[in-house]
């Protein structure tokens, strides 16, 4: 079985300071299912499964036991080259992705070259009740349409995002911190007129003041318009 190779090759790779400290980073998961392969570790061990003829055996096990398969897998999945398989492989395995590393872990090159067939899934997933197919959707939005693609209708899909969830709020407010990066001039009303809960808005601007893209300027106009408790 594939799977039992992976899972061999991933304790092979255990670093289990590694592994103390990223528990501390990711509270949603527990200790006991983390292994403890560091990134590039990962990274490298995905190039490899990603060329097998049997990785689709693996790409179908789910759920997986172990925190490190779901990061391999989220990385095996950001590989894939053809637009359709990798869709039909995100779809299975969003519902299974349980923290914020591993959603953001997942980031398929090939979605670059696919931006209008993207949209629409984009949308879909934001609409999802699940909190990290949300911010998925999100997080794709704030890579690949706040450039050449951008439209003011996509930061109001997000504005228009309600949800008291800590991994949603932080992914939103960190959509608008690159926004105003990136479009400031659009982004702003959406600050200077409340459009967020108060959390988002406020972390929004947290991570924007701590950005090197925005200028001193621009950072002190937002410090005034965090919302005081």
């Amino acid at each position: 079985m594939i799977r039992e190779e992976i899972c061999q090759r991933l304790f092979e790779l255990q670093d289990v300071p590694y592994r103390d400290f990223q528990a501390k980073l990711i509270p949603t998961v527990e200790t006991e299912s983390m292994i403890g392969v560091r990134t590039p570790a990962l990274r490298k061990l995905a190039r490899e499964y990603g060329r097998r003829e049997d990785i689709g055996e693996f790409l179908q096990d789910l759920p997986h036991k172990y925190f490190d398969e779901n990061q391999l897998h989220a990385f095996i999945i950001s590989g894939i080259k053809d637009f359709e398989t990798c869709i039909m492989n995100v779809e299975k395995f969003l519902p299974y992705v349980d923290n914020w590393a591993t959603c953001d872990q997942m980031s398929p090159t090939v979605f670059k070259k696919k931006r209008q067939e993207l949209l629409p899934l984009i949308r879909e997933w934001m609409r999802s009740d699940r909190t990290y197919t949300v911010r998925f959707g999100i997080g794709m939005l704030m890579q690949h349409y706040l450039d050449e693609d951008f439209d003011p209708s996509y930061p109001e899909m997000v504005a228009g995002i309600k949800s008291e969830e800590y991994y949603i709020s932080m992914m939103a407010a960190w959509y608008f911190a690159t926004a105003l990066a990136k479009q400031y001039d659009t982004i702003l009303p959406f600050i200077e007129e409340k459009r967020l809960d108060s959390q988002t808005h406020n972390r929004a601007i947290q991570k924007a003041v701590e950005s090197y893209r925005i200028t001193p300027e621009q950072k002190a106009y937002l410090k005034t318009l965090k919302i005081r408790k």
